[in-house]
């Protein structure tokens, strides 16, 4: 185990760092540092004095790989992938266009985007494999027919959708919770139960029909018969049976989830003011303020890797015929 774990950790390395090259090319050299002082200072006909005023004071004035006017390591350290994208290996984000320590931003964010995707990833992953336990236990059935037209039906439907009319039905309608907003603490309760709702509920489409694909898949193999052979009630091969086995396709959408959730939502952070990541990423994209556009890259690119070992892992713990070696 240990040994795979330190040769997937290897593997991440040349991952994060072409993932840090490309995004230092998209924002460095195809968008050049004259073209960021340019939308940065809004001006059509801007001096070039202006330019490279701005530049100096963001520290884009330097090369971008390699300073011959430097000495020594500092051909390397003094440019401007150094000091802006290699530092991120260290997870310092350094400053955005304001002056704001991006690193502070995302330890301070990170939890109100938690305080809705946690919810809502526990509580929809306990229902939606509910509902697909029960479809697949009525298959063929009325109710089976009904719950796969539901699905179909709710996975129709745009999540903005959900929110809009979540927002006008439970807040401004009924006035039960706060149509947005946040608040630390206890209080958060009050503004973060809607989005954790409209979550699960705009979820129960694709991913209990998922589910309930898997299931189906079990349902017709030898092993199952087998049970049924040996007078197992049809609840109890679902659950006893069928469900574990299904361990290892469920497990492979779901942990890599989980590192995602820090990242928050863009949607349900922006539309309900939730101060968390989402917003703030959707905010840095508005205001072009790429410091932060590219940390936020970064660090879903790390996350995302951290999420695929997880997966690899939990598989030895959901189905001992897998073996890490």
């Amino acid at each position: 185990m240990i040994a795979y774990l330190i040769r997937r950790l290897l593997y991440a390395v040349p991952i994060l760092i072409g993932v840090n090259l490309l995004t230092f090319a998209l924002f460095f050299v195809v968008n050049t540092p004259d073209d960021m002082a340019r939308m940065q200072l809004g001006i059509k006909r801007v001096t070039p004095e202006a330019i490279r005023q701005w530049e100096q004071q963001k520290g884009y004035d330097k090369p971008l790989f390699y300073n011959r006017a430097a000495d020594g390591m500092g051909r390397i350290a003094d440019t401007i992938f150094w000091q802006k994208s290699a530092s991120m290996f260290m997870l310092d984000f350094g400053y955005s266009d304001d002056g704001r320590n991006i690193s502070r931003e995302i330890t301070t964010r990170m939890w109100p985007s938690l305080a809705i995707a946690l919810p809502t990833f526990l509580i929809g992953l306990i229902f939606y494999v509910n509902f697909a336990l029960v479809m697949t236990l009525f298959r063929a059935t009325l109710l089976d027919r009904v719950g796969v037209a539901l699905c179909v039906v709710l996975m129709s439907i745009s999540s903005l959708f959900y929110i809009i009319g979540g927002q006008f039905l439970i807040s401004k309608l009924w006035h039960l919770v706060p149509i947005s907003g946040y608040a630390g603490g206890l209080n958060s309760f009050r503004f973060v139960v809607l989005p954790v709702v409209i979550g699960v509920v705009s979820g129960i489409g694709s991913s209990s029909r998922w589910y309930r694909t898997i299931f189906l898949e079990e349902m017709g193999k030898d092993y199952v018969r087998t049970a049924r052979a040996k007078g197992l009630s049809e609840p109890g091969v679902l659950f006893a049976h069928v469900l574990k086995n299904a361990m290892i396709p469920i497990l492979t959408g779901v942990v890599v989830v989980i590192p995602l959730l820090f990242m928050g939502s863009l949607l349900t952070e922006s539309f309900f003011g939730i101060p968390g990541l989402g917003s703030y990423t959707i905010d840095a994209i508005n205001a072009q303020d790429f410091s932060i556009v590219r940390a936020m890259v970064f660090l879903g690119s790390l996350l995302y890797i951290a999420g695929l070992m997880l997966t690899d892992i939990s598989y030895t713990m959901a189905d001992p015929r897998v073996r890490l070696s």
